[in-house]
């Protein structure tokens, strides 16, 4: 891990506490940007690049717990409270919300450490997670209006004949549409075109009927 391929955020009033942090974070080779507000925090331009935020409860303009609900249904890095007010509730209730540890002042470096290198490991997952979602969703915009209806048929395990007959059309055609579908999606084989299908949440309203030819 680079300097440059990540930044923690820093939220906190204390400026002592912004300082030591940064201090911290910069001797592991960490780059940081501290905030002694959640309002600071959310105005500010980030870079698109895998991020940890080090939240503090209690703050000036808004509670780190209901700032953490608030940014929940947006993509924002992972989330360590620190707070100098733990309580066993707070807590629970962060790490539900996925918080990925709730530290209580003064805590130790190590377990800090621990958390933030775990958050920023999270936070690249889940981007490549969303990377590869952004690719397959390109992949099936680029299919045609009568293969997006194909694909949704061959993934429910209809055999050509079914699929075919349920769309009209010939099994000849069908077959075409097929291999258009997995070429397109670049799906090396049907397992793959359902993986596929499950992580673009395509509905599937047909299953194979027993004793179909």
């Amino acid at each position: 891990m680079t300097a440059d391929d990540h930044i923690v955020f820093i939220v906190d009033d204390d400026a002592r506490i912004r300082e030591a942090l940064g201090e911290l974070l910069e001797s592991h080779g960490m780059h940081a940007a501290a905030f002694e507000s959640a309002g600071d925090y959310v105005t500010a331009d980030k870079p698109d690049i895998p991020a940890c935020l080090i939240l503090d409860i209690e703050l000036p303009d808004i509670n780190g717990l209901d700032l953490q609900r608030q940014i929940a249904d947006r993509d924002h890095p992972p989330i360590v409270f620190i707070t100098g007010h733990g309580d066993i509730p707070s807590s629970v209730r962060a790490i539900k919300r996925g918080a990925v540890d709730f530290l209580t002042k003064p805590f130790n470096d190590a377990d800090l450490m621990a958390a933030v290198h775990a958050a920023i490991a999270e936070d690249r997952e889940k981007r490549a997670d969303r990377a590869e979602r952004d690719k397959l969703r390109q992949h099936y915009l680029d299919l045609t209006p009568r293969e997006r209806e194909v694909l949704p048929l061959v993934v429910s395990g209809l055999l050509n004949k079914q699929a075919a007959a349920e769309l009209g059309i010939s099994e000849v055609t069908l077959q075409i549409h097929r291999r258009n579908v997995m070429q397109k999606m670049a799906a090396a084989s049907l397992a793959d075109l359902v993986r596929i299908a499950e992580r673009l949440e395509i509905p599937i309203t047909h299953s194979r009927r027993v004793g179909g030819n």
